[in-house]
């Protein structure tokens, strides 16, 4: 998917981290996502690229002129059997949303996850993140009854699976 202007999708790098969490730390309040159980607690968020460096792990931003505007990632699903790989922090200022950014990172993530061998590909959100909701649905998520592995989320309150087989 073509991005608009000077906006790409790449592998997120060390340089990345900062930009990274204060774009987590300002969206998630936007949703009502604060305190323990959100992302927003979780102390990856400051080291991204070191977290996302491991094995069957992937992290990707979005830059446009130069800055990191947004991100999102894959890996493998805590709790689980390792067929399963979870969709991880994603995240967009505003200025990226509405731009095709969601479904070029989404594409970019699933892309990863066949990669690694996953064969499904599960993520956790919250009722208000309705935009969101709506890229998961059309690019082909379900939604199901409740969470799957173990995850550390508890703030969430909507979960979705995707079949990786089918494209």
């Amino acid at each position: 998917m073509a991005l608009p202007g000077n906006t790409s999708i790449r592998p997120i790098h060390l340089d990345d981290d900062a930009a990274m969490a204060a774009i987590i730390r300002t969206v998630m309040p936007e949703f009502g996502a604060t305190g323990c159980g959100f992302a927003i607690s979780d102390p990856e968020v400051d080291w991204m690229s070191r977290a996302y460096a491991e094995p069957r792990h992937a992290y990707f931003v979005v830059e446009r002129d130069g800055r990191v505007i947004g991100g999102a990632g894959v890996a493998p699903l805590a709790g689980d059997d390792g067929d399963t790989c979870e969709l991880r922090k994603m995240y967009f200022l505003p200025e990226a949303r509405g731009s095709g950014a969601g479904a070029a990172m989404m594409a970019a993530c699933l892309e990863a996850a066949r990669s690694f061998g996953f064969r499904q590909c599960y993520l956790e959100t919250l009722t208000g993140m309705d935009a969101a909701m709506r890229l998961y649905e059309r690019s082909g998520f379900r939604r199901i009854d409740g969470p799957m592995g173990a995850t550390g989320h508890g703030g969430c309150n909507t979960f979705y699976l995707l079949d990786l087989a089918s494209p």
